[in-house]
């Protein structure tokens, strides 16, 4: 729920996407850095050492996620980017398949068809409006989160919060090239704040703690809040109303991923 308004948040900053990019890995990176520090009451290095070859590998693809997640949400309809975003646990199923050796169960099989299918009707949708590459980024976003919960879930032993930090600043440190800091208002000011030091730091430090305790389909039916409430967030603030197409795929790839969500936790629940 934290994370729902960080759509919005992207599109009411009136900048381009690389100045937008800058700001938000910077305050995010330097606040996990910051919050490390604290939480290892100051073995700090120990900390950033600790995640490894693995930890970097996590912290490039969550560079290339922020930048491309926000690059999407500045070419498409927010409804699009989250649904086709949503779907990056399905691929990491898959890729965890390909190179961990892990069974994939037939009904992930069969979600990853059908939300294949849902998203090329998204992508059928945005030909000739504008939005073709806004999805693409979304594609390239959920890819790049897909391939890093392949990686984490390999080194599942070592927390990847501080592998984050790094990320989010290595997004700053590649978009400083191209944007313009200095040319955002107060009113931007207001919502970036909020964004990189409260919202993207929370969200992912709860995201990365609530695996632990509770199934990975348990994780996956609450991640799905931010696939339906960040469109509803936009309309009323915005008036950006979905097209057709966004309302009839997203729908679509929502079912198959509660569905599969739900179908994993009652193969998962103990015997009477």
């Amino acid at each position: 729920m934290i994370l729902s308004p960080d759509s919005l948040f992207i599109r009411l900053v009136d900048t381009d996407v690389w100045t937008v990019v800058f700001w938000r890995g910077g305050l995010m990176g330097l606040t996990i850095v910051i919050a490390t520090a604290v939480w290892s009451r100051g073995d700090t290095l120990a900390q950033f050492r600790s995640i490894g070859r693995a930890g970097l590998v996590v912290a490039v693809l969550f560079a290339s996620q922020l930048t491309m997640f926000a690059t999407s949400i500045h070419h498409t309809s927010v409804a699009n980017t989250l649904v086709i975003f949503a779907t990056a646990p399905l691929f990491a199923a898959v890729l965890s398949r390909i190179f961990l050796g892990e069974l994939v169960p037939l009904r992930v099989w069969l979600a990853v068809t059908i939300s294949l299918g849902a998203i090329l009707y998204i992508f059928f949708g945005s030909i000739g409006t504008g939005r073709l590459g806004g999805d693409f980024a979304a594609a390239g976003a959920a890819l790049a989160m897909a391939i890093g919960l392949t990686v984490m879930r390999r080194s599942s032993h070592v927390s990847m919060v501080p592998a984050w930090g790094i990320g989010a600043l290595v997004a700053a440190a590649f978009t400083v090239w191209f944007a313009d800091p200095l040319s955002i208002t107060g009113e931007d000011v207001e919502v970036l704040i909020p964004s990189g030091v409260l919202v993207l730091p929370i969200a992912f430090g709860l995201i990365a703690l609530g695996p632990r305790r509770i199934s990975a389909p348990e994780t996956g039916l609450l991640m799905l809040l931010e696939t339906t409430v960040g469109p509803l967030w936009v309309w009323w603030f915005l008036d950006e109303r979905p097209n057709s197409e966004a309302l009839i795929g997203g729908a679509v790839v929502i079912a198959v991923l509660v569905a599969n969500s739900l179908m994993a936790l009652r193969q998962a629940a103990p015997a009477p």
